[in-house]
Order: structure tokens, then sequence, then C-alpha cells
């Protein structure tokens, strides 16, 4: 069976470094590994609409931003196809077909999407679209064929829903659709970083993330101003590293030869942790190493960008192309999902055979 990966982000504003850590610096080796056949990245507009449905000009100002922090990251359009879901109308009929599949009752237990009722304050008045996000889903992955689908640990309950929408699917009606695998981050402190405040989530409105397409300063003053330990008031006190903001970021982008580069003085992160826990080392110095380290990190990234806004133009032809390119192969798929369902009646001719041959010899 050929490896395909399905994977993607909301447009509801610009990617920042949780992103990066979290999947779109993973999505850049994947492409580049060659043991895929192919990649579909989608910009989920239609998902985004689930919850910004009364400010549609959100998503549709952020489209560009998406696509041009995937392009400046080193998605190339070439060897992943880049595509807007809503652009996809095979997707909108597959989801109306799984949803005979599902009951109200199992997509209310699903874990993820009770964590995004609660968070966005749907207890009371939850949009039916919103709701069926996790059949949505299942209908982007299975529409691909995609075999692998690389997510955060948050995100499992919805691939196991989707693998039981396949499942029933196959089962009532043919072997049609493929069965996903999800694919964690291999770095544990990549799964979720922190906001710059400390708090579990990046988030635009709360101002804690440092954004791909910062600049040199925002991106240092951003860094300075990071969550430590509140009790950590003197260099020559002990500090904590668990919850440790600057810590957890360090966790995900230090490597031995940064500290060979930037502090020799420390063979590896787990004797600056020793450091720091029994005192002697002060969070200056910690944050002036990280912003040397996001500062290496982005610098290529802003680069690309910068080429790539200074033509947007081409930015929406490849969307455009990896659209089309999209729409195809979802179409292949809901053929044979009609097929299986018995509902591809003006292309079956056994059927009007059949039917003919019935009447005929009434």
């Amino acid at each position: 069976m050929s490896k395909i990966i399905l994977t993607g982000d909301r447009p509801t504003g610009r990617l920042h470094v949780g992103h990066y850590a979290g999947s779109l610096k993973r999505r850049v080796e994947l492409q580049n590994s060659g043991e895929y056949e192919k990649i579909f990245i989608m910009i989920a507009d239609a998902q985004a609409l689930t919850d910004n449905f009364e400010n549609p000009e959100k998503v549709r100002q952020n489209i560009i931003e998406v696509a041009l922090d995937y392009l400046s990251v080193g998605l190339d359009p070439k060897m992943s196809t880049l595509f807007i879901q809503s652009q996809i109308p095979e997707l909108t009929e597959l989801s109306f077909y799984y949803m005979n599949l599902v009951t109200v009752s199992r997509l209310q237990r699903n874990p993820t999407v009770k964590a995004e009722i609660q968070m966005r304050n749907f207890e009371a008045s939850i949009p039916a679209g919103f709701l069926c996000y996790p059949i949505s889903q299942a209908a982007d992955i299975t529409a691909f064929k995609a075999t692998t689908v690389p997510v955060g640990d948050d995100q499992l309950p919805m691939i196991e829903q989707t693998r039981e929408i396949v499942r029933r699917f196959n089962t009532i009606y043919a072997e049609t659709l493929v069965e996903p695998e999800a694919l964690l981050p291999e770095n544990e402190a990549c799964m979720r970083l922190p906001g710059t405040d400390g708090k579990a989530k990046m988030s635009k409105s709360l101002g804690n993330c440092i954004y791909l397409a910062d600049t040199p300063e925002e991106v240092q003053k951003k860094i300075m101003s990071m969550y430590t330990d509140p009790l950590h008031v003197r260099v020559e006190d002990p500090g904590r590293v668990d919850g440790n903001a600057v810590f957890t970021y360090l966790d995900a982008f230090c490597r031995e030869e940064h500290l060979e580069r930037y502090l020799p003085e420390y063979r590896n992160l787990e004797e600056l942790k020793a450091h720091y826990q029994r005192g002697g080392l002060g969070d200056v110095k910690l944050k002036k190493l990280l912003n040397k380290i996001i500062q290496e990190e982005l610098e290529p990234i802003r680069a690309r960008r910068k080429e790539y806004e200074k033509d947007i133009a081409s930015v929406y032809d490849i969307l455009k192309a990896g659209s089309l390119r999209a729409r195809e192969e979802a179409a292949k798929t809901l053929d044979e999902v009609k097929k299986a369902m018995k509902i591809n009646y003006f292309d079956d001719l056994t059927l009007l055979e059949k039917q003919s041959q019935m009447y005929h010899n009434n």
C-alpha cells in the first residue's frame, strides 16, 4: 500500500513556534524523507468556520498568512500538495454520507470535542457543524486515502473516530476506505509548547505567541519577558525546571551544538538544568541562550517568507493548482464510496440492464 500523509491547520491566525515545533518542522522532514508517495497539506478553512461563522473575514484574511508560513518553513509545492479545504466540495459530500455511521452521543463523548466545546463556551448551544467536526475530519483523511496523519496527542481521539468510521463503512458496504495511523512528534516537548506567559496554550488573544513571521526584535522582546520560576528571585536561589517555559522551549529546540556555540561550559541540557536547580544560574542567561537558538531557527524562515511576499499572486497560484490536484484525488474516492453504497445510478450499467430486463419480462 502507498504511504500517504494528510495534515493541515485552521487559518484563524498566523502560525507560531508551537505549530513549528509540534508539526511544521516534522512535515518538512517527512516531505524530504522520500518515504511517502503523496503528501496533502490542507488549509482547513471550512473547519475554521464552524466556530468563526460570524466572522468569515478572519478566516479569509488568514488563508494567505498560513500559506506563507507553509512555504517559508520549507514545504515545497512540487513535493507536497497545498490546498484549501473549502475548494474541495467532495469532502462535504463524504461528510454527509459518514453522518449516518456516527451517533450524536458518540460525537459528544469524543474527548477532543468535549474539551473544545468547554473552551469555546458552547455547552448551552453547540453549533451542529462544530459537533460534526470529527466527521468532517474523517472525510478529509479518507478522501485522500491517507495512511499517516501527523498529530499531537490531543488529536488522538479524532483519529480513533476516523478509524471507527472507516471500519463501519467497510463492514456495511465494501472494503473501500483506508484506516489511518496517527504519527506523534518524536520530541515530547514539541507536542504542546506553552505560551510565553507559562499558560498551557499559545493564544493570539492572550498575546503569548512567538510567531514565525515576528521580527528579530519582537522575538527577543517576547523571550526576555518569558515566564520562568516565580520563586527564583536571585541568581543563587535554586530554580524549578518543571513548569518553567524557558526550559520547555529549550527541550524542544536546544541541541548539543547550540551549547557548544553559545554556552560551551555545559556539555548538554541536563547539566544546564542541574545548575539551575541547585542555584547560581540566572534567568537572563537562560533567556539569552534561548533567544540565540530561536533566532537561528527562524532566520531562514523569515528570509524565505520575504521572497514569497514579493509575489502574492504566485502563492495563490500554488494554492489553486494544489486544490485542483486535491479535488481530483477526492473525486476518485467519492466515486468509489458511491459505488460501494450503490448510489452510482448513472454509472452502473448493470443496474440499467437488470431493471430493463425485469420490466421487459413483465
